[in-house]
């Protein structure tokens, strides 16, 4: 199936399903949805939860500003 037709079937323009898969854009909650009912899949959060994971991995390796922690007078 062609990214054109699936992009159709789903309801999304073929910019927006060419994004997510070559990485530049990520899956929201609705196309997590759309995905899952298009591929008959019970669980429709599974690509939104994949997504979230890919995103946070990344982010976990990511140099960032040290935050110190808060001091929270008893």
């Amino acid at each position: 199936m062609s990214v054109t037709a699936f992009a159709a079937h789903i309801g999304v323009s073929r910019v927006t399903l060419s994004r997510i898969l070559n990485g530049r854009a990520g899956i929201t909650a609705e196309m997590s949805i759309k995905l899952s009912q298009a591929f008959n899949q019970g669980q429709s959060d599974i690509w939104f939860k994949m997504q979230n994971d890919h995103d946070f991995w990344h982010a976990s390796r990511a140099k960032h500003r040290a935050v110190r922690p808060l001091k929270i007078a008893a």
